[in-house]
């Protein structure tokens, strides 16, 4: 005989959306056959990100679907064809104008108690090898109280103890080999988090999407995607993020999944050469000149890239 204890559902009042970003960006492949491509570039729709427009093109168009995943992620997929193929999206997209917070994450939940589907983020996955980790992680947080102190302490240990080290990213490197070499992208941050989590049966997912410098200082480096991770706590997700390890403004979620290989924002199968990837995320006055897709993208208007948020209202 066995027993299922039930999850109570979490509850919580989301913030107002105040703040509008435009994010977008502009791939672009050359290939000599035609070669089925799918894309993960389309945000999720949620209490704290909702999408006010959006334009998708893909030049030359051929045959293209959109669907769910297994995730709930939005895939397109189409042919690449021979010769210059330019992928592009733009959005403005509505945020709360409030930092993360992660201090009323509720319990770890026990195995025994987590949804089904929750069960497959406690497993080892392609990049987050969790079972070659449990050593390690016992030798290094098995004396952290579990659940989010543990969480915690392993984005503390991971920030302090891997160098991010630009255009450093391998997809052959898994959270083992992250931990040897002592060095990665954010990625790798993402996957040895969330390694160490799923080591104590917390479960753990990858996330990919926008984190603009939305009350952050303008690094000076050109715009990319990020990758970070959510925990289940408490009965709902909550975000981490070992590259930064500090609360941030304005994320804004593509997908989710197990690993990097369920948000990679293009998987190819076939041959085609990378020629151009421009990101952008920043924030617009809502009344301003710029606030539409016509405007062309223009970081010089942008509101964010420092330590102040701006909140012009909407």
């Amino acid at each position: 005989m066995s027993t299922s204890l039930a999850v109570e559902p979490v509850n919580l009042e989301a913030p107002p959306l105040e703040l509008l970003m435009r994010m977008g960006c502009e791939i672009r492949y050359r290939a000599q056959h035609p070669a089925p491509m799918i894309l993960t570039l389309k945000p999720r729709q949620g209490p704290i990100q909702q999408i006010a427009t959006e334009r998708f093109s893909v030049e030359p168009l051929h045959g293209m679907i959109e669907y769910e995943d297994s995730f709930g992620n939005i895939i397109h997929r189409f042919m690449l064809q021979p010769g210059l193929n330019v992928i592009r999206y733009d959005s403005l997209i509505w945020i709360p104008s409030v930092p993360e917070d992660n201090s009323n994450t509720g319990p770890a939940i026990p195995v025994e108690a987590l949804p089904d589907a929750l069960l497959r983020y406690t497993l080892p996955s392609r990049y987050c090898d969790s079972d070659k980790l449990l050593d390690f992680a016992f030798d290094h947080f098995g004396q952290v109280p579990h659940g989010a102190p543990r969480v915690q302490a392993i984005c503390d240990w991971v920030h302090t103890n891997i160098e991010y080290r630009t255009c450093s990213g391998s997809p052959n490197t898994s959270a083992s080999d992250i931990i040897a070499q002592r060095y990665g992208v954010c990625r790798d941050f993402a996957h040895v988090g969330i390694a160490l989590c799923r080591t104590f049966n917390l479960p753990a997912r990858y996330v990919s999407g926008y984190v603009p410098d939305l009350g952050y200082p303008d690094p000076g480096t050109p715009m990319d995607f990020h990758a970070y991770f959510e925990v289940y706590l408490g009965g709902r997700w909550h975000v981490y993020d070992a590259r930064f390890n500090q609360p941030r403004y304005g994320r804004v979620k593509i997908a989710h999944g197990l690993d990097a290989v369920d948000g990679a924002f293009s998987t190819i199968y076939g041959a085609a050469r990378w020629e151009r990837f421009e990101v952008w995320s920043y924030q617009i006055d809502p009344r301003g000149d710029n606030a539409s897709l016509d405007a062309p993208v223009d970081l010089s208007k942008r509101l964010c890239g420092t330590s102040e948020v701006v909140k012009p209202g909407r």
